[in-house]
């Protein structure tokens, strides 16, 4: 009789622990906040947003890359989106590591690990994502040494961030320490601002996630919607004859970041089909005058103007204010 009672206890404990609570579902979806410093610059601070979530077949990725001005003419803050899916999804991108259950102290001893060390470059990193009802950020300090040294010796959870970080980078590019250090006239076209994402951005909503940070990512985002000053040139003169047609220099890039600016005077000769011959500089700065010489080999002059010498004037303008 007592083994049978003893019997029915135990199925009735069984039964009572199967309808416990269950363990919460698997995060759809988080945000990765990445400051990446560098002692080479500037800029030397680099910011990036990360958004992944669930997507029908796989995950979608979301960066938005955000860098401080560096030169209040010719080096604007600027703000760039890219988007790409990834075949795994989010619980495969994650792997083994459940963000909702990594404990608390062990983060803060990761982030402890090196606090009289020198540091000349590295990422800052603050994931946030979604544990149940409440929302969890997850600090990480990527060090120089985990990112060049041989062996580096990362712990755990940084070593998992990093992995996860380069699997997010491989899908939607390089991140800022990997792209070139003096990118020469790689403008691009700012982000479309209709996007959720890019709302928040500008709201402030991610800025608690780069709090140590020198810069806000608000801040950023809304400096990069000012258009950047652009520089001109113009043909001031030509005589004794005008070109029929002609196209205008490109302001040479080096030029522009050294703001140089001011004229270049040439003569040409004019052929008998229009086309011309003898260029030769008068005056102008060395780093403008191949510009020109360039452009001028183009030229087209009335064939009236055969066997003339043409003299002409080209202006470059930084267009960039006095300080």
């Amino acid at each position: 009789m007592r083994g049978r009672t003893l019997c029915v206890v135990l199925m009735l404990g069984s039964c009572a622990m199967s309808q416990g609570p269950s363990a919460p579902p698997s995060p759809a979806g988080f945000v990765i906040a990445r400051h990446s410093f560098i002692d080479v610059g500037p800029p030397n601070d680099f910011y990036e947003l990360i958004f992944v979530r669930q997507a029908t077949s796989g995950s979608l990725v979301r960066k938005v890359t955000l860098i401080p001005p560096t030169d209040r003419c010719y080096g604007p803050a600027t703000a760039e989106v890219t988007e790409a899916v990834i075949d795994e999804k989010v619980a495969d991108l994650l792997g083994k590591t459940d963000p909702c259950a990594i404990p608390e102290r062990e983060l803060r001893r990761e982030l402890k690990r090196c606090k009289n060390c020198l540091i000349f470059s590295g990422e800052n990193v603050a994931m946030q994502v979604q544990c149940g009802s409440r929302i969890r950020i997850i600090r990480s300090d990527i060090l120089d040494r985990d990112m060049f040294d041989p062996a580096p010796k990362t712990p755990e959870h940084t070593s998992w961030t990093m992995h996860l970080l380069a699997r997010v980078d491989q899908a939607t590019g390089p991140g800022v320490l990997d792209r070139p250090l003096f990118p020469i006239d790689a403008q691009k076209d700012g982000p479309a601002a209709g996007s959720t994402n890019l709302q928040d951005v500008a709201s402030g909503k991610y800025d608690e996630l780069f709090k140590d940070a020198p810069d806000k990512p608000s801040d950023l985002y809304r400096a990069a919607q000012v258009p950047p000053i652009t520089p001109s040139v113009r043909l001031l003169s030509a005589a004794p004859t005008q070109p029929e047609t002609f196209g205008l220099p490109g302001y040479p890039p080096l030029a522009k970041l050294a703001k140089i600016e001011g004229m270049v005077s040439f003569t040409v000769g004019v052929k008998e089909d229009g086309s011309t011959k003898d260029f030769s500089v008068e005056s102008g700065h060395p780093m403008l005058r191949p510009a020109v010489q360039d452009a001028v080999e183009h030229w087209k002059f009335p064939t009236a103007a055969t066997g003339q010498t043409v003299r002409a004037v080209v202006q470059f303008a930084t267009n960039c204010p006095a300080k």
